[in-house]
């Protein structure tokens, strides 16, 4: 068996902002410092051989309190980054929302075909996270690997895995900030889905729930 652990990163500084990230690379927030302090811990009895990340300063840095406990170097790879929002990075959701109407019916109801201009359309992502992870998993057969990656990269690789069809994305859950999901391949990298978003060596005081319909999206939490 192959084993494969993806981490959505912490809580970065564009959660706390409500706006668009993607690729936008912005720090990590003081919660997302504490919850890596709880993922490290949730790693130390793991043996990880391998360790990815997105380039981005919020999944590196989450990969990077796992190489801290198991050992060895984090790995850049691009393939594991968000969904580059195009026109829409950095903005926030509810300003965006409220100007285009039908951008958030497509976001809330359709995110399939969620394409933003100069961005990367949601059915690229989708083909791009889950040949990156099966990639990955050819690589290092029979080991244990750890990749660090976003919430919108991860929903469509968890989508692919649990229905096998992007019109189901709408009903596949958010990951939380370093909600970890367990993948195991036999020796024919067929995949099998373990768990999904497993947070809880997170305390909820530090696992902070935002509604992500754009009709909430600005409002507290």
């Amino acid at each position: 068996m192959t084993e494969v652990y993806i981490v959505r990163h912490c809580e970065a500084q564009g959660n706390v902002k409500r706006i668009f990230q993607g690729v936008t690379d912005l720090d990590i927030s003081e919660t997302g410092a504490k919850q890596l302090e709880y993922l490290a811990e949730r790693f130390k009895n793991i043996k990880v051989d391998k360790i990815y990340a997105s380039p981005l300063k919020r999944a590196f840095k989450t990969a990077q309190a796992i190489a801290n406990v198991t050992g060895g170097e984090v790995v850049k790879d691009e393939r594991f980054t968000e969904l580059n929002g195009g026109v829409l990075e950095g903005r926030l959701f509810k300003q965006v929302f409220e100007e285009d109407p039908v951008l958030a019916d497509t976001w809330d109801n359709h995110p399939q075909d969620f394409a933003p201009l100069g961005g990367e359309k949601m059915r690229d992502a989708y083909e791009r996270i889950y040949d990156a992870v099966l990639d990955i998993a050819k690589k290092n057969k029979g080991k244990t690997v750890a990749i660090a990656s976003h919430g919108g990269a991860i929903r469509c690789f968890a989508c692919r895995l649990l229905y096998g069809d992007i019109t189901r994305l709408k009903d596949t859950a958010w990951s939380d900030n370093t909600g970890i999901t367990l993948v195991r391949f036999d020796d024919d990298f067929n995949p099998q889905l373990i768990f999904y978003n497993d947070s809880f060596h997170v305390p909820k005081q530090y696992l902070p729930k935002r509604n992500r319909l754009s009709s909430f999206i600005g409002e507290k939490s």
